[in-house]
């Protein structure tokens, strides 16, 4: 084993332990061809040139700063390995998109009010519809219940917000009011 680090020691000398370090150990899990195999206190020490306890130690050392992780493997083996971050999740429910004609009928939409409000109960029709959508049956009392206690767009009683937003959501595309006496509301869209 040579000394490659140019410290003034003897070319026949063991490489000191301050020559390896973390960097250099995360250097061989950089450089394997298959990034998902796990790597041997041996394979480090080989690709390093380094002692057995100097590569168990760095290995450790990385471990503990969590850059790697390890696991017991056999009786007295070991293997470590890069985790790879989870994904995350999106928060809430995936948005399904919207046809842009939706978009225009809401912004056309017959409400009452201007300005801010307006905007409220448009966003109001807007979470309806998406109600709807993500509800394909469903009955005016599950947006009375759902939808207006996150919606209420300047209403203070749940009737008065439907008598506004009702009408104008059987205005928009795909929906369809049942003419059974349920008045069971429909999503008529892919």
């Amino acid at each position: 084993m040579s000394n490659s680090a140019d410290d003034g020691r003897d070319e026949n000398s063991p490489p000191s332990t301050a020559t390896f370090t973390t960097e250099r150990v995360i250097s061989v899990f950089e450089g394997r061809r298959d990034f998902a195999k796990p790597l041997t206190a041996n394979d480090v020490m080989e690709a390093l040139g380094c002692s057995r306890r100097t590569a168990h130690d760095k290995l450790d050392e990385l471990v503990e700063q969590g850059t790697l992780e390890t696991r017991k493997v056999g009786a007295r083996s070991r293997i470590w390995w890069v985790p790879i971050p989870r994904r995350r999740e999106p928060e809430g429910p995936a948005e399904l998109p919207r046809d842009p004609l939706v978009d225009i009928s809401i912004a056309n939409a017959d409400l009452p009010g201007s300005g801010e409000l307006l905007e409220r109960r448009r966003d109001a029709l807007r979470a309806s519809y998406d109600y709807l959508r993500e509800h394909p049956d469903t009955d005016h009392g599950a947006f009375l219940n759902d939808v207006f206690p996150e919606h209420p767009a300047g209403y203070t009683t749940a009737d008065e917000w439907w008598d506004a937003i009702g009408p104008a959501l059987e205005s928009l595309p795909d929906v369809e009011i049942a003419s059974d006496s349920d008045h069971v509301w429909h999503y008529g869209g892919g």
